[in-house]
């Protein structure tokens, strides 16, 4: 009890007893308080899935494209028989553990291309941990013959092999310089392209003095000044119906107006 000043009357305080371990906040207090949490972590659902999303993405980029856990680990080798495997995983020159994902495909590709017995290259990804590299290699139409040594070409008129032996069945080309003058080779493989295999048989080697000094030496002393490599197949119809005829020397570099000497 407490006595006011001047003598009034006592005045009564009245306390609440609360139990121990009980919570003193009125109810309506903590209503709004439970509300008001309910709503901040509303608000903050999305942010956290948000940042739980993007560390799921970064870890998966690490993965794919930094890490050595999806790096190469093989390089295979198909289509090859002039080549070795590794003749061709030395020229891809693919670092071991390199990321998958992050290689360039064509540049490996171009690398192997640079092999002389080469036409074509393709890499492919074998996931999780692979390369597949495709060689198409080139084909052999003649040979060239340089000192002792034989190079054999394709139908573009590549040098791609250096051999010490004539391949028996590959037809003889004459060309001072395979190599610098690749437009007179392919002219003369074309050429032999167009021959029938009656013609072929009896085909001893091509001749290439220039651009359009084309000559076939052929079986039984005959020759057939062909020309430029235009109009191929004409001129080797032609020629298939003239060497019927006696003659040495048959001229068909204009399959229009032909001569026989």
């Amino acid at each position: 009890m407490t006595v006011r000043p001047g003598g009034g009357a006592p005045e009564r305080r009245r306390w609440t007893l609360v139990r121990a371990g009980s919570d003193a906040m009125p109810s309506s207090v903590r209503r709004f308080m439970r509300r008001a949490r309910r709503r901040r972590l509303r608000a903050a659902l999305p942010w956290a899935v948000g940042v739980g999303f993007l560390s799921v993405l970064g870890l998966l980029a690490w993965v794919i494209l930094g890490s050595s856990l999806l790096g190469v680990r093989t390089v295979a080798v198909d289509g090859t028989s002039l080549l070795g495997p590794d003749e061709v995983r030395a020229a891809a020159a693919v670092p071991a553990g390199a990321p998958l994902a992050r290689l360039d495909l064509e540049a490996v590709a171009a690398r192997v291309s640079t092999l002389p017995a080469v036409e074509k290259a393709t890499v492919t990804r074998q996931w999780p941990d692979a390369l597949t590299v495709v060689v198409v290699e080139r084909t052999a139409e003649a040979v060239v013959p340089q000192g002792r040594r034989f190079l054999v070409v394709d139908r573009f008129g590549v040098v791609f092999q250096d051999l010490n032996r004539r391949p028996a069945h590959l037809p003889l080309v004459r060309i001072a310089d395979p190599r610098g003058n690749v437009d007179g080779t392919r002219g003369a493989v074309g050429v032999i392209a167009s021959l029938s295999q009656s013609l072929r048989r009896q085909l001893l080697e091509v001749g290439v003095a220039g651009p359009a000094q084309i000559t076939l030496k052929l079986s039984g002393g005959r020759t057939v000044v062909w020309g430029d490599a235009s109009r191929s197949t004409e001129k080797a119809t032609v020629t298939a119906g003239l060497l019927q005829r006696d003659g040495k020397t048959f001229d068909v570099s204009d399959p229009g107006v032909v001569t026989i000497r």
